[in-house]
């Protein structure tokens, strides 16, 4: 490690590779509350958070977690349309508290077209938020429905009924089978719209 007069010990969190503080200063500068969003294995976390000189204030916030718990999903909530359905259900809460604009904070995370991390901020944008992004990274519909997925299940129900059963286990077990996943996204997404929007 260099040490001297004139060296100078970097932040903790950029010592860590935690934040990156060029990237967070343009954020900050645009005055919006940042949308930031995290992924784990199984879940996604969307959050409407808000910088002041403490620290940083969560304002909103929506976790995968809420949609099976308050509006009856069944799917996996580590998926393309889950993720849709969280930025959806945090984009609908952010609207109904006043707050229409966001700016995206992906942290450290890779930029990947159409991943789930874009599925969410098109789920904010569907709810009415102003969010700068351009329309050619974000997945297309058919992939937020989870057609993909449904034709994927139909296909393999087709060919190997014991590998569909073992691939669509935690789907079966909750009650829903698969190829129908496209009807049950349009089903909980109206219903985010009506008990939270409504």
């Amino acid at each position: 490690m260099a040490i001297g007069p004139r060296y100078r010990v970097q932040f903790r969190r950029k010592r860590k590779g935690l934040t990156d503080y060029r990237q967070r200063l343009k954020l900050l500068l645009s005055r919006k509350p940042r949308i930031v969003i995290r992924k784990t294995l199984n879940h996604t976390i969307v959050q409407l958070i808000r910088s002041i000189p403490k620290g940083d204030e969560t304002l909103i916030s929506a976790h995968t977690n809420e949609l099976k718990r308050d509006f009856k999903w069944l799917g996996s909530c580590g998926n393309i349309p889950s993720a849709y359905l969280t930025g959806y259900l945090c984009g609908i809460k952010a609207i109904k508290a006043g707050i229409k604009e966001g700016v995206l904070d992906t942290g450290l995370q890779s930029s990947v077209k159409g991943s789930r991390a874009y599925a969410a901020v098109k789920g904010t944008i569907d709810a009415g938020m102003s969010v700068p992004c351009s329309e050619d990274i974000l997945p297309d519909n058919s992939r937020i429905k989870g057609e993909h997925i449904a034709n994927y299940a139909k296909t393999l129900k087709e060919r190997d009924v014991a590998k569909y059963e073992k691939h669509f286990s935690v789907y079966i077990k909750s009650g829903l089978m698969p190829e129908k996943l496209t009807e049950h996204f349009e089903q909980v997404k109206q219903a985010i719209a009506e008990k939270i929007g409504g």
